[in-house]
C-alpha cells in the first residue's frame, strides 16, 4: 500500500509497505529493521521465533520514548521477557501490524515525537 507523503522532508518516513518488504522514503528494505526519524540500521532477528531480550534492549542506546513494533500483515505480541528491559526503562511498547507501524510512525515523526520503529521481517 502507499502512503501519503507528509512535510517531513528530512526526517525518514515510510513510502509504502507491502509483503516482505518496508519503502522508506524511496529506498525498498527487505529484511528486519530499526528506523528513526534519522537512521536505518539493520536489526538481527530474522522471524517472530528468534527474538530475545537483547534484540529489545539494544533499542534502549536510541532513547526512546516510544518504540513501535511491525509483526508483519497480523499482530503478534511477543513474551513481556522480551520487552523487560523496555518496561524497566519506562519506554512504551506497541506491537502492532507492519502498515499501522508505517503509519503511526509517520504521524510521530512529523509531530516531532523520540519513536523508533522495529520492522520484523521474515
Amino acid at each position: 500500500m502507499k502512503l501519503h507523503h507528509t512535510m517531513t522532508e528530512h526526517l525518514n518516513q515510510f513510502a509504502s509497505y507491502g509483503e516482505g518488504f518496508v519503502k522508506v522514503n524511496d529506498v525498498r528494505y527487505e529484511g528486519s529493521l530499526i528506523v528513526t526519524p534519522e537512521e536505518i540500521r539493520e536489526w538481527r532477528p530474522a522471524s517472530f521465533d528468534a527474538l530475545t531480550p537483547e534484540d529489545f534492549a539494544v533499542l534502549l542506546e536510541l532513547k526512546p520514548e516510544l518504540v513501535l513494533f511491525g509483526t508483519g500483515s497480523s499482530l503478534r505480541f511477543p513474551h513481556p521477557r522480551l520487552t523487560a528491559a523496555l518496561a524497566a526503562a519506562r519506554v512504551g511498547f506497541d506491537p502492532m501490524d507492519t502498515g499501522a507501524m508505517c503509519r503511526t510512525f509517520n504521524i510521530l515523526t512529523a509531530e516531532s515525537r523520540r519513536v523508533v520503529a522495529v520492522v520484523l521481517g521474515g
